[in-house]
């Protein structure tokens, strides 16, 4: 039998003489509880949100993207795109011609990047899927067509009734500049928009997709590229693929992954979460001052039980180790209680979507996103259970050494 454990626990559930140690020790535990149920909650629809602008930008970031090292463009060959679309992993390769341009609309103006994709673009990428208006129509046997993002469709008035052209104006390369001429240094096309996708509005203020021969064509390039875009096969590990591109591709290549194309808006995202945390753990702590003032309380309420102990033959040692378990019982009992009503509310939210978004209609999803993820929880626990123990430790040592002592001076009296 665990003698501590034990006592603790009669302690614990036992009522003691005055009845305001059993109130704090109630407060002690719903405080601990309702702080591990908001850590819960909070850092689920976290995860959900993260879960969701990701799944977003996976509509658009191909799995691994290839650039060149330096410069802006490069020229692939023919036997290294072979290479890489017969390379086991590999789903699709597409070929992108990226530049920034001014766009015309009746008498509107905006700043963009046209980016120029074949046919295997939407292999790569799922923006097929992301349509908000029209069709993911780039090309026909007459004319090209244009996909815009919502922002720039809004900043431009853009229509598609098929009459109204986008066009289409970029700095002409070859040619040189003359403050006598300079429109001959402009070169300008025109393009019918076709369709509006919806992603995020950084992309959707941003990009206007159209066919990479026209944007070729547009820039004067032959079959220069901005980039490579490669779809991998499901379930392959992409870190391995993308290790043996750049040993086909060599030095002059940089190869990212979808982490890498986005560095900055994963450290971002993890750092908020960790400052989440942090904050969280920070009001979690606050609330565990409960747990002190409980067993300070429960200490001097029970100085005749600790008499008799030490008449009994216990140990300082074993004294203070039945309050610091009292008190790390505490702890536990509402960690259990805040983990289970937590995960519960989660999985409702995640099950049902009572708590619905503000706007309803504006954003893509309609209910506050959770997902729940084991490591969370672990980590939830074990940083409940530290704060309970450190809560728990500080009275015991303070207070029960001084109590000891008196009543070991007694005893030798």
């Amino acid at each position: 039998m665990n003698l501590p454990l034990y006592i603790a626990r009669r302690y614990l559930l036992g009522k003691k003489s005055q009845n305001a140690i059993n109130i704090i020790s109630v407060i002690s535990m719903l405080g601990v509880m309702v702080g591990t149920m908001a850590l819960v909650i909070v850092l689920s629809v976290f995860n959900g949100f993260d879960s969701v602008v990701k799944s977003l930008m996976n509509a658009f970031d191909p799995d691994i993207e290839v650039s060149a090292a330096e410069g802006k463009t490069f020229v692939p060959g023919q036997a290294i795109l072979k290479e890489l679309r017969t390379l086991p992993g590999v789903q699709a390769v597409s070929e992108v011609v990226e530049e920034n341009v001014l766009l015309l609309y009746g008498d509107k103006q905006h700043i963009a990047v046209i980016k120029g994709v074949d046919d295997s673009f939407t292999e790569v990428t799922g923006i097929d899927s992301m349509i908000y208006d029209g069709t993911m129509k780039l090309r026909d046997a007459a004319r090209p067509y244009a996909v815009v993002g919502q922002g720039v469709a809004y900043s431009l008035r853009v229509g598609l009734n098929f009459v109204d052209p986008l066009f289409v104006y970029t700095i002409d390369r070859k040619a040189r500049f003359s403050m006598a001429n300079p429109e001959e240094a402009i070169r300008r096309d025109f393009i019918y928009p076709s369709g509006i996708f919806a992603i995020e509005q950084d992309f959707d203020s941003r990009y206007v997709i159209a066919p990479i021969e026209f944007v070729r064509e547009l820039l004067s390039y032959d079959r220069e590229c901005s980039f490579l875009e490669i779809k991998l096969v499901p379930g392959v590990q992409p870190k391995k693929v993308q290790e043996q591109i750049s040993g086909i591709l060599g030095e002059g290549f940089h190869v990212k992954n979808r982490q890498q194309q986005n560095e900055l808006f994963y450290r971002v995202m993890k750092s908020e979460k960790w400052a989440i945390f942090l904050i969280l753990t920070f009001i979690l702590v606050i609330a565990s001052f409960n747990i002190i003032g409980s067993l300070s309380m429960l200490i001097i309420d029970k100085k005749r039980d600790i008499r008799s102990l030490r008449n009994l033959g216990a140990s300082n040692k074993l004294i203070k180790k039945i309050f610091l378990t009292e008190g790390w019982l505490i702890s536990v009992v509402g960690s259990i209680g805040g983990l289970i009503l937590g995960t519960l509310i989660c999985w409702v939210q995640q099950r049902f979507g009572l708590i619905r978004l503000s706007g309803s209609g504006t954003f893509v999803i309609d209910a506050y996103p959770v997902r729940i993820e084991i490591i969370d929880i672990l980590l939830i626990w074990l940083t409940v259970l530290l704060i309970g123990w450190i809560a728990a430790r500080y009275p015991v040592r303070q207070i029960s050494k001084k109590y000891l002592q008196r009543i070991e001076e007694d005893v030798i009296v």
